[in-house]
């Protein structure tokens, strides 16, 4: 006789044969005691898991010759010895007819079976029809047999085996009984594999064949056909096959997974070096950069499935729901337990949505090597990166509405004007916390987190800056004080409250009776003409021609078409006149200022000018330089206004220091109360 396939040699023959669907088994059991025998059903489910066997064996089982209870057939298991079950098994059986219903689809063959099914069996009780890939006969077909359906003769018994539920015609699903199969568990392939080998006379070991049981995927028919092909190449010791991991490894182009879990370890490390190189060295052996890819999105899985069962690096707590929903080897749940506990849950969810596309993207892109190198390096990126609610959660909450919460002189003082004093007498503020982290933070558990190396140049500055210096004294009067001369400053500018912390000041001295018992306080003063630049001057009637001339140039810029981002930045400018040269000192830089203000923009700007009477002025555009953009000044708001308070705020002073930030539009929802 011919060799016969493991899948074949090795199919089940009765339903305590078959591994992995007792919850069909049973039923079909119970209903044959019961003599409940329906006339349609459906058997679903994953490819290779006994479909079409059970089939075969319920067939065997309605046509046994033997009764149930008997004592060749005590249960109701076929008797296998009869000649009806003889005949089944060996696929001659003139009342069982098994269909492939891919080849035999349309609406004629369909006919030709209802016509044949009106006849009674040759010498069996049934005549029963297996329609294997029931899902591939059209829905004319399928209409065809409705009514056989609904109304068959008694020794008519359909059985459908398909993979597809869903497209079978729900009419035709409401006539029959439904049994949906699961995929087989990776302990029942293991044990069937295990003694397989054993009646086979092969020596495998117990990581060979874990790895066996895994590429099977829940297909115990696909685990024995690797199984057979592994076989056939593996080496022969004392007339005995001998299979061992990397063996099958190499035949089914696959990698250890130790090689991932090395790339996730390279990524904690921040090492893209390293995660190139060991992907280069996969790449230059062979390997396809797709079975890469859907190799490291299934161990991804797993770590994140390990985290989120609590699977130790050790292996601990691999039993019970977490060991079903790993299903992998024991040695390969402790390798993704152990990368699991490099990240938190939300990095390993990242990476695997990461890799997920890069899977994606490969079955379309021609360079399949570059995007998965690419693939590879944002896992690495994604570590350096923060995200947003991180850097909110370190804003400071103010203390109340639109009114920042005080740190102290400590704080960090908002850049402004100069000032038309030099010194004020201050009281100093109570002492506040010194932490201005929010009551909650979403990432202070996760101490897994990578920062910014100390090195990096673009790393930006969250940190409180250095507190104002300044000068305390106690006295023991608020008599003893003496209002101090303002410094002779040329220019106005903002009040100090905008220059350091909000605090209560001390108006000039009143009688002495005023305060009975004199206090002791602390007087801070600060210097602020010794640090601040004093701009040139300029006078009043120059200020309102350049501020004419700023609205006569921006109103024609409006007017002209696709140029409203000169008219914005003019606008945003500050127009001076300086001998015959009306300068702009705009807020753009030396690249931007030319592609925003064109050569178009500018001939609109002089045609106005000229217009205007102002055409023997040299107009002189300058860019902005990074101390401009710094102490830029925001748009002038109406005084308790909505944007004024949005203006106030510490989160939005605090985005507006950091990324350099403009308030465009400020919603007031109080306003529709």
């Amino acid at each position: 006789m011919a060799y016969q396939v493991l899948a074949r040699k090795y199919r089940p023959q009765r339903f305590a044969d078959v591994a992995g669907q007792d919850h069909v088994t049973v039923t079909l059991m119970n209903a044959l005691t019961q003599g409940r025998i329906a006339h349609g059903y459906i058997f679903s489910g994953h490819r290779g898991i006994g479909k079409t066997t059970i089939a075969r064996i319920l067939a065997m089982a309605l046509n046994c010759r033997n009764t149930i209870g008997s004592e060749l057939r005590p249960t109701a298991e076929p008797c296998e010895v009869c000649d009806s079950c003889t005949e089944i098994r060996n696929g001659n059986a003139v009342d069982v007819i098994e269909i492939d219903a891919a080849t035999n689809r349309g609406i004629d063959e369909i006919r030709e079976l209802r016509d044949a099914a009106r006849y009674q069996p040759a010498r069996d009780k049934y005549k029963i029809y297996i329609l294997d890939e029931a899902h591939q006969i059209t829905d004319a077909a399928f209409n065809a047999l409705l009514k056989t359906l609904e109304e068959p003769p008694e020794h008519i018994i359909f059985m459908m085996a398909t993979t597809q539920p869903e497209d079978i015609p729900q009419t035709v699903r409401s006539r029959c009984q439904h049994f949906s199969f699961h995929a087989v568990k990776l302990v029942d392939i293991l044990s069937e594999l295990r003694g397989i080998a054993e009646r086979e006379g092969v020596d495998a070991d117990e990581g060979a064949l874990s790895l066996l049981a895994e590429a099977g995927d829940g297909s115990m028919r696909d685990a024995l056909s690797i199984m057979d092909q592994a076989i056939a190449s593996a080496p022969v010791e004392d007339g005995r096959p001998v299979l061992d991991a990397s063996q099958i490894r190499e035949l089914m182009g696959t990698v250890p997974n130790a090689v991932f879990e090395k790339i996730l370890e390279a990524v904690d490390g921040n090492r893209s070096a390293e995660v190139i190189t060991v992907a280069n060295q996969l790449l230059d052996a062979g390997n396809s950069p797709a079975q890469l890819a859907r190799q490291f999105v299934r161990y991804l899985r797993n770590c994140v499935i390990a985290k989120i069962a609590g699977i130790g690096s050790d292996g601990a707590d691999a039993n019970g729901v977490s060991g079903e929903l790993l299903q992998i080897s024991a040695d390969e749940q402790r390798r993704a337990g152990r990368s699991a506990a490099l990240f938190g849950e939300e990095e390993l969810t990242r990476f695997l949505q990461v890799m997920l596309r890069t899977f994606d993207e490969l079955g379309y892109r021609q360079e399949q090597r570059f995007h998965f190198e690419l693939g590879l390096l944002k896992l690495v990126h994604l570590r350096r990166l923060l995200p947003v609610e991180e850097v909110l959660s370190q804003f400071p909450v103010g203390a109340g509405a639109g009114q920042p919460r005080v740190q102290g002189l400590a704080a960090q003082p908002r850049t402004s004007a100069p000032s038309p004093v030099a010194n004020r007498v201050m009281s100093a503020p109570a002492p506040a916390p010194a932490s201005t982290k929010p009551a909650f933070s979403p990432f202070e558990v996760d101490k897994s987190r990578k920062r910014f190396e100390s090195g990096d140049a673009e790393k930006p500055a969250m940190a409180t800056p250095a507190p104002v210096p300044v000068v305390t004294k106690p006295i023991e009067s608020v008599s003893a004080i003496k209002p101090l001369e303002p410094a002779a400053v040329p220019v106005a500018a903002p009040p100090v409250k905008d220059v350091i912390p909000p605090a209560k000041e001390v108006v000039s001295p009143s009688p002495v009776e005023a305060v009975p018992k004199p206090a002791k306080v602390e007087v801070a003063t600060i210097d602020i003409a010794a640090s601040i630049a004093v701009p040139s001057p300029q006078s009043s009637e120059s200020s309102q021609e350049a501020a004419e001339l700023q609205r006569v140039a921006t109103e024609a810029l409006m007017s002209a078409k696709s140029q409203g981002s000169a008219a914005d930045a003019l606008a945003d400018a500050e127009w001076m006149i300086e001998g015959n040269e009306l300068r702009v000192q705009t807020e753009l830089s030396k690249t931007m200022l030319p592609m925003v203000v064109n050569v178009e923009a500018e001939k609109i700007v002089r045609a106005a000018l000229r217009d205007a009477g102002a055409g023997a002025l040299k107009l002189v555009l300058l860019p902005g330089t990074a101390t401009a953009a710094a102490a830029k000044k925001p748009r002038a708001a109406k005084s308790g206004s909505a944007q004024a308070k949005a203006m106030e705020h510490p989160v939005v002073q605090q985005a507006q220091k950091l990324f350099d930030a403009e308030i465009r539009n400020v919603i007031d929802l109080s306003e529709g109360e």
